[in-house]
């Protein structure tokens, strides 16, 4: 197996870090891989957001579902979903823009994840941990003043940097659901209560599965953050829904 398959199958999120600094040139190397990544017609759709003031980490580390970890990374990245600077360029030059709709924040959340992801498989090949903080898409409203995001501007990943503690390098990587499951030839196939109880059962280990189960959906799916970042999530996606008059009409 060659290096960079040995760097994807071993990486595994990190919440605890030694007390090192990532130097200026580990940073650049991690963002110039993520500006390296694909991109939709090479747009480029994503702004990162570095984040090194500690008191905003601080913030960040409560208003993300309160976890002090984020205050203790050495670095903090935001990628952002940026339809707003292409917008600007576009008026910049006498252009006709259409209002930005679904389908580019879609494209440009891609755009954005992907540049993320980049950014970790980087980071992994220089030993440097990561671990992403969905709940950045929480509280919208709070986020949007903090981050100073315009209206076609939504944070689609952030993550957290540093140099994994012992415990972490230690810690066993959870499972992965078997490939049989995951990769459906041609068509989607919906699988029925047994063959997702097959995929599923193992996340149970000793606890009966349906017990597990009950567990984990009111822990996660129908918690309170989970609610709140769909909530958020609405309010972001209203901005791009509104109709193309309203737009003319606001010109």
């Amino acid at each position: 197996m060659n290096e960079v398959l040995n760097q994807l199958y071993a990486r595994k999120s990190v919440r605890a870090f030694e007390e090192k600094p990532i130097t200026a040139q580990e940073k650049q190397a991690i963002l110039r891989a993520a500006f390296e990544a694909p991109t939709a017609g090479n747009q480029q759709l994503y702004t990162v957001l570095d984040i090194t003031d500690q008191s905003l980490k601080e913030t960040l580390s409560e208003t993300c579902d309160h976890q002090p970890f984020i205050a203790k990374a050495p670095m903090v990245l935001i990628f952002c979903a940026d339809c707003q600077k292409w917008l600007d360029a576009f008026a910049s030059c006498g252009c006709a823009p259409r209002r930005p709709g679904p389908g580019d924040l879609l494209l440009a959340m891609a755009d954005a994840c992907i540049a993320a992801q980049n950014a970790v498989t980087a980071a992994q090949s220089l030993g440097i941990g990561s671990c992403y903080i969905g709940d950045i898409l929480e509280n919208c409203e709070r986020h949007r003043a903090l981050l100073g995001l315009p209206e076609f501007v939504v944070p689609a990943a952030m993550l957290v940097f540093g140099w994994p503690a012992q415990s972490q390098l230690q810690r066993e990587k959870p499972h992965r659901c078997e490939e049989k499951h995951l990769v459906h030839e041609n068509r989607y196939r919906r699988m029925d209560a047994q063959e997702l109880q097959e995929m599923l059962g193992y996340k149970a280990a000793a606890r009966p599965y349906k017990e597990w189960m009950t567990a984990f959906c009111n822990r996660k799916y129908n918690s309170a953050f989970s609610r709140e970042m769909s909530r958020s999530a609405a309010e972001y996606l209203r901005v791009f829904l509104q109709g193309e008059e309203d737009w003319n009409a606001n010109k």
